[in-house]
């Protein structure tokens, strides 16, 4: 979920100050970034917990490897979304859309539900849930503030994600987020994989238990289709290429690949 919206980027400029951290160019410079970022962070409100997670944050080697090969952003499956879905599952287009349909046979009440509340329909969040963790069989294996701050720094990252960094120490804060809570390499968080700073904005308590958490699939699922409705998602709509609600999932990701796959399981996954 990484490759989206620049929007939700400046919707967060009402809730953190404008920030002037230096990006970096080298990992040696990146103890320089946390120092400047640290300031920053503090004037956003940001508290001590937060404040030492980010002096204890390490710069993630698989993030900074990542974004130094300009190859690993370009896709090249690009044609066919079944070949893009056999690639991303590394199964094949009818497994994962078979797998998509059982998670959705499996749990009726909480997808009806979501979909009763924001009008997202169900192969749609099952199919984004399985593109992005296999339905929580993988959730990361990178510290979400490792990952968040390292992209920050990152020069042609720095700042549109650097909100989502101060956000990450603000989850930190508030206890939803440990310093060593894994995610995924670019500080993607929990079922969905969202950006920390999507998630403050978009949060959902889906199962009633009075916390929002990204790493409960419930919430996840919940917010995922929050974030959709907020954008303007249309109820009862189709969402095939060239509707309305093709051009609003594009605030989950931009890249036309990852979309048509989204929308080729969704038909035939049903739900």
């Amino acid at each position: 979920m990484r490759r989206f919206i620049a929007a939700v980027c400046l919707s967060l400029g009402a809730a953190f100050p404008a920030f002037s951290a230096e990006c970096i160019t080298s990992k040696g410079a990146f103890p320089q970034y946390k120092q400047t970022l640290a300031s920053q962070a503090a004037a956003a409100g940001v508290g001590q917990r937060g404040l030492t997670a980010l002096q204890n944050a390490r710069l993630s080697d698989i993030t900074w490897r990542f974004e130094s090969n300009p190859g690993n952003q370009t896709g090249t499956l690009q044609g066919d979304p079944a070949k893009f879905l056999a690639k991303r599952s590394g199964s094949t287009a009818d497994s994962f859309i078979s797998q998509t349909r059982n998670k959705i046979s499996r749990n009726p009440n909480t997808f009806s539900s979501i979909e009763r509340n924001f009008g997202v329909p169900a192969g749609i969040l099952a199919t984004i849930w399985g593109l992005e963790t296999s339905w929580g069989g993988y959730l990361g294996g990178t510290s979400v503030v490792d990952g968040a701050v390292t992209l920050s720094s990152y020069c042609r990252r720095h700042p549109r994600f650097e909100p989502h960094s101060i956000a990450a120490l603000s989850m930190v804060d508030s206890g939803v987020l440990s310093p060593s809570t894994k995610g995924g390499p670019s500080g993607e968080l929990g079922h969905m994989q969202f950006l920390a700073g999507n998630w403050l904005k978009y949060r959902v308590d889906g199962n009633g238990d009075g916390v929002a958490d990204p790493y409960n699939a419930v919430d996840a699922l919940a917010t995922a289709a929050n974030m959709l409705a907020r954008n303007g998602w249309r109820r009862g709509e189709p969402f095939g290429e060239g509707t309305h609600n093709y051009n609003v999932l594009s605030v989950w990701n931009d890249s036309g690949n990852y979309l048509r796959a989204i929308v080729y399981s969704a038909q035939r996954a049903g739900g």
